[in-house]
């Protein structure tokens, strides 16, 4: 069996981003970009007040205090450009060009009103004091923001303060989901003993769409090849990447694999040395398009859509690859425990402190123990020639919800 990082980086060898396409830049959000957003113009454009205040030559301020006659008057967005000549100053307000003749601008607070029409400083500031210069945040032409940037609202404000309303940005994948057995009914079903509300399929839809993934279709089948296999080829038809769980190992109701040779899909993984998440099973259909195999039980699912699914869907939409897993390093609390041999992935709450991260192991019976998984915010991974973890220690903390 590979190991999960020779799965991984099976999984990145045959994963390539989708195409750039145009994005409006109120959709753009969580989107990465293909094309860096380059400055238009001089930013600022011109230099600029950082303060309210009076606009003055640095001359006239070798004496305190000094009053000076007020010759006009600039705010922000106003084209005014009052000449400041020897021996007087304009008042300015935060974000108003600098008028002509200025070279410093004194804050309000350093000043008192003289009368009608004069103002006296009572503080010396130097040439250039609370001014902002013109380029000084960027030169026209120069990079923004970067191609490979995952857009936040920053990046787009960034984009509007340029004058764009689109981006050039890479397409996000869209996925097919199939979760396959027998015992599965939907979750509003009247249930028997020997059946299960599907609860995999709800949780892939949901873990996709907090990523930005649109999903394409989700159904359920039985564990019957022909089925198995005509759901497959459907949701190729679709979608960029399709995701099953369950029927991925090799009992004799688990199709999956079958079905992806029925389709003409070749496998690259299909088993890999990680507790819980086993028999996980990756393939590439014609056109560059993926295939994941989930294990059935709930947090063998969860585990290997962390590590692998939802990372590779990352790549597809242009993250850079060293992104695309994202780790939390901390501390700790309680021991674990470890037979070597697997690398493990154990249940456990984060939470930050003043030390920094913290992560709490969540008990948990089983892989189909989805009651604890939903108490948990990811798991401790465990390396496989680890004997245990000791309380204190600093461990990779691999996070499966969203923050706020």
């Amino acid at each position: 069996m590979l190991t999960p990082q020779q799965a991984w980086s099976s999984i990145l060898a045959h994963t390539t981003c989708l195409p750039a396409t145009e994005i409006s830049a109120d959709e753009a959000l969580g989107y990465v970009l293909a094309v860096p957003v380059l400055a238009d113009r001089d930013m600022p454009p011109a230099n600029r007040s950082a303060k309210d205040g009076f606009a003055v030559r640095a001359a006239d301020l070798l004496r305190m205090p000094v009053t000076l006659p007020i010759v006009g008057e600039v705010a922000a967005g106003s084209p005014a450009a009052p000449v400041v000549t020897d021996g007087t100053c304009a008042r300015i307000f935060t974000g108003a060009n600098l008028p002509p003749g200025a070279d410093t601008v004194v804050q309000v607070e350093d000043t008192r009103s003289a009368g009608a029409g004069e103002v006296t400083f009572v503080r010396a500031e130097p040439a250039g004091a609370n001014i902002l210069r013109q380029g000084e945040n960027a030169r026209a032409g120069g990079e923004l923001v970067a191609a490979g940037s995952v857009l936040g609202s920053l990046q787009i404000a960034i984009a509007a303060a340029t004058g764009r309303t689109s981006l050039r940005a890479f397409r996000r994948p869209r996925v097919a989901i199939i979760a396959t057995g027998r015992e599965l009914v939907p979750p509003e079903a009247e249930v028997g003993a020997h059946q299960e509300r599907d609860a995999n399929g709800p949780m892939l839809t949901a873990a996709f769409r907090a990523a930005g993934i649109s999903v394409a279709s989700a159904c359920r089948v039985s564990d019957d090849l022909d089925a198995v296999t005509a759901a497959l080829r459907q949701g190729l038809a679709s979608a960029d990447a399709v995701v099953l769980s369950g029927g991925v190992s090799v009992g004799a109701y688990d199709f999956v694999p079958a079905a992806i040779t029925a389709v003409g899909a070749s496998p690259h993984v299909h088993g890999v040395a990680m507790k819980p998440g086993k028999p996980f099973l990756f393939a590439t259909a014609p056109d560059s398009r993926l295939v994941f195999g989930l294990p059935g039980n709930p947090l063998s699912a969860a585990t290997t859509l962390h590590e692998f699914v939802l990372p590779a869907l990352r790549r597809m939409a242009g993250w850079p690859e060293a992104d695309c897993r994202p780790l939390v390093r901390a501390r700790l609390l309680e021991a674990i425990a470890n037979p070597p041999g697997y690398q493990r992935y154990v249940l456990a709450t984060l939470a930050w402190n003043t030390s920094g991260p913290e992560v709490t192991p969540v008990s948990s019976q089983s892989s189909a123990d989805l009651a604890a998984g939903a108490r948990a915010d990811g798991a401790v991974i465990v390396p496989a020639d680890a004997r245990g973890l000791d309380q204190g220690a600093l461990v990779d903390f691999r996070p499966w919800r969203v923050w706020p």
